[in-house]
């Protein structure tokens, strides 16, 4: 290794032993001034786990990384997750999920009828996919929602940063698998996956519906390159792949878990129409639609007859239309506004209506043209949604970070050059621009 190679791997090392440090000390406020709850437990196990990551990065030796992904990855996930499993009792979130897998195992509604409706504890705001993460434990199986939760945000997230990485990356699939466990590794993703929210799913599955948008856009481009159309818009508005196809059947399985999944789907549809035509949007719409009421249909048959209930769960007690009053209260505008009285709760639904307005129009003067950008504006649109938002607390802003965090991930592998590794598999051997045989390079 050379001194340049070598003094640029102990920069990247101390830097990483500044963010692990950063996470230590944001883990060890959790524990500190999180008030009763169960999130000091997490708190102080992430604490000690960051701590450790950050001594291993600031060694500098060729295995840091990898030893303090695990040293996180123990200390801020499964060691916290473990200990609530077995020795706390279940967070509200996993008892919500826990018992609509068990309600649509026997009843085929993950939703309980109206007239249960009598305590918050009671509603389940989710959409019926949400309910399978339930199932395993419905069926007697260990762990209740930990396990499912923590496995398939992985996987998710592996193959999300797989789509993402350019075919050229060197050992892509062991820099995907880097990405994901990073990810998995940090307080965005640990903190809420040990306490069983169910976030940390959905954020993947916009991510990848996202990526795979980004990659059938590089491919798409690189056939038209080959056919001497490096534009490519004509064939654009009428091409249709199998990455297409696949982020919009993603992104029909998100809509189809959670509410907050649906703003992600308006932005990307736009982005789509803007990028490749009305006719593109449309079919896109039609299947991420269609894959969402499909999964509905087929997992939750019940709770189609019963829309009051569906309603009165996903709708009215997320917007705090009910007698119940969800717990979700963190100090931001939109529920300080609501603890005013009815006049504040007006107050703030309208201040919600007003950002929704804003955003439309910002899509309509500037739609984005990219995935990537279109990540970044959904990360401002759930924000002002998160602030405004009557039931609202601080840990919905891991949706922002993780839509912009990924949105710069993919600006950059974008931008190290105009996507040479998908024309040179098109286009080596086979012809140029022009249409004139690649006889130097065959």
């Amino acid at each position: 290794m050379g001194y340049g190679a070598l003094s640029m791997l102990l920069g990247v090392g101390r830097r990483r032993a500044v963010l692990y440090g950063g996470f230590a000390l944001y883990a060890a406020g959790v524990a500190l001034f999180s008030g009763p709850g169960l999130d000091h437990w997490w708190g102080t196990w992430a604490a000690g786990g960051y701590a450790i990551a950050a001594a291993l990065m600031a060694r500098g030796r060729p295995w840091s990384g990898k030893a303090a992904v695990a040293a996180s990855l123990a200390g801020a996930l499964i060691g916290p997750a473990v200990w609530l499993m077995t020795r706390e009792p279940t967070p509200p979130d996993v008892a919500v999920v826990a018992r609509s897998g068990v309600l649509l195992l026997h009843h085929g509604s993950p939703y309980l009828p109206l007239s249960a409706l009598t305590r918050w504890l009671a509603y389940n705001p989710y959409l019926p996919v949400m309910a399978l993460f339930g199932l395993p434990g419905a069926l007697g199986l260990p762990g209740k929602t930990w396990p499912w939760l923590i496995a398939v945000t992985f996987l998710l997230l592996y193959a999300t940063f797989r789509v993402t990485l350019r075919p050229g990356t060197p050992r892509r699939g062991r820099a995907a698998l880097g990405y994901a466990a990073f990810w998995l590794a940090c307080p965005v993703m640990a903190f809420p996956l040990t306490m069983g929210i169910t976030d940390p799913p959905v954020i993947a599955l916009t991510c990848l519906g996202l990526a795979l948008l980004a990659r059938g856009a590089g491919v798409r481009e690189a056939r038209a390159w080959e056919a001497g159309a490096l534009a490519g818009r004509g064939l654009a508005a009428r091409g249709w792949n199998p990455d297409f196809a696949a982020a919009a059947l993603v992104l029909g399985v998100a809509c189809a878990m959670k509410y907050t999944a649906w703003p992600a789907l308006v932005i990307v549809v736009v982005m789509v129409a803007a990028r490749d035509g009305a006719r593109a949007a449309v079919r896109f719409t039609a299947v991420v639609l269609a894959a969402a009421a499909a999964l509905v249909a087929a997992l939750a048959p019940a709770a189609l007859g019963n829309p009051a209930s569906l309603l009165r769960n996903t709708v009215d007690y997320p917007l705090g239309l009910t007698g119940a009053t969800s717990p979700a209260a963190s100090p931001l505008p939109g529920h300080l506004l609501a603890t005013l009285g009815s006049g504040g709760h007006l107050a703030a639904l309208l201040l919600l209506a007003a950002a929704g307005i804003a955003i439309a129009v910002s899509l309509a003067v500037a739609p984005p043209a990219t995935p990537a950008a279109a990540a970044s504006r959904v990360a401002v649109g759930l924000t002002a949604l998160f602030l405004l938002a009557p039931a609202t607390r601080f840990g919905y802003f891991i949706y922002p970070i993780s839509l912009y965090a990924w949105a710069m991930l993919a600006d950059r592998q974008a931008g190290t050059g105009p996507r040479d590794e998908d024309r040179d598999q098109w286009s080596l051997g086979r012809v140029t621009r022009s249409g004139r045989p690649l006889t130097c390079l065959a």
